[in-house]
């Protein structure tokens, strides 16, 4: 390895003279790095912003720090997804660069794409600019571009073997609550414990509730207006749909589920510590305006719309109580995280009242 002494500093998960040396083998041409900076936002998988000579911006993407749970964080998945999409569909993705699967180089795999120009809307404050017409066009836009992704021909693609459709509601179920146990265990390892009884008993209602299997269609996993980029001019528009990590096969309606209980409204008695309560601002479609839209455009029946809302709420759960163990493990870049664990029990309280109510509203 070659070290360059105008490197610029390291920042958390990056070792900057393994990439740059990586780099210069993989990207030939792509000049030396001046510049390596954390992108804010995102409490899983890691970005940080690369700047070369002559200005060109690109990202990195890799795991995080400290404790990762099985299956979770597969940076291969998510390069695949982004690269299928942007080569063959219109969901707006950023353009892939290069992958790589050798640990050694940052002490994970990690995959680089193009930076694209656009704006991170999460809190109210990032409203104030905004107008109340341009609320409205950017939730019609998201509404499409979810609508947009499961609707891609996943075979056409290149995409038919990305996951397994059959069963994919109960391999959830199963699957988040083993992250759970993880969790757990982790939590119990830093002399912590998070009693949360009302856990178990969710489990058993969505148990209950398991829906037939749908068609074979692409879910984000993670879709929500922070996980994309915005541009307000000329028009409201999704300029790239990020953070890939959990996309797969499945049931279009989870990820739907999981963009309601992220949407937040002005009337709302609490607001959580993750998604955009910038859609409480004025002009932003309300939730039940969100599901209508997305309903027009996809066509598909959303009659039992209310468990996956809760069902979303328990996944949302088991992932912040993963980045809560995270926390008490002092292995976590960034800021807010001392928030994450408070909303647990609020997530497993609101699953029980929509399934009470039998209505996501």
């Amino acid at each position: 390895m070659t070290v360059d002494a105008d490197l610029p500093a390291g920042v958390p998960g990056i070792d900057v003279p393994r990439l740059a040396d990586w780099l210069a083998r993989e990207l030939p041409g792509a000049g030396r790095i001046g510049a390596v900076d954390l992108i804010a936002g995102g409490r899983s998988n890691l970005t940080y912003g690369i700047t070369l000579a002559g200005g060109r911006r690109i990202v990195l993407r890799r795991p995080p720090l400290g404790h990762v749970l099985p299956t979770a964080h597969d940076m291969g998945r998510e390069y695949r997804v982004l690269t299928a999409l942007g080569d063959a569909t219109a969901v707006p993705v950023p353009r892939t660069l290069a992958f790589c699967d050798d640990e050694d180089v940052i002490g994970a795999r990690f995959y680089l794409m193009d930076f694209v120009d656009g704006r991170v809307l999460r809190t109210r404050e990032d409203a104030d600019d905004l107008t109340p017409a341009q609320a409205r066009g950017l939730s019609e836009a998201l509404a499409g571009a979810l609508a947009a992704i499961h609707t891609v021909d996943v075979k056409a693609a290149g995409l038919e073997d990305f996951g397994r459709p059959t069963g994919y509601m109960a391999r959830q179920l199963k699957r988040w609550g083993k992250q759970w146990d993880g969790s757990q265990e982790a939590i119990k390892a830093t002399g912590n414990v998070h009693d949360l009884p009302e856990y178990d008993r969710l489990v058993a209602r969505l148990a209950d509730r398991l829906p037939a299997d749908a068609p074979a269609r692409l879910v984000h996993g993670d879709f929500r207006l922070d996980n994309a980029l915005a541009r307000l001019e000329p028009r409201p528009e999704i300029a790239a749909v990020v953070d890939w990590e959990m996309s797969t096969l499945g049931d279009p309606l989870s990820d739907l589920g999981l963009t309601l209980v992220y949407w937040a409204e002005a009337g709302d008695a609490e607001q959580l510590p993750v998604g955009a309560t910038i859609t409480s601002a004025p002009g932003f479609f309300t939730r039940r305006e969100f599901t209508e839209r997305y309903a027009e455009l996809t066509g598909f029946d959303l009659a039992d719309l209310d468990f996956y809302v809760a069902f979303a709420c328990f996944k949302l759960a088991v992932i912040l109580e993963g980045i809560h163990a995270r926390f008490l493990q002092n292995a976590t870049v960034g800021e807010g995280f001392d928030q994450i664990g408070a909303a647990v029990p609020l997530l497993l309280g609101r699953a029980h009242a929509i399934l009470d109510a039998g209505s996501p509203w």
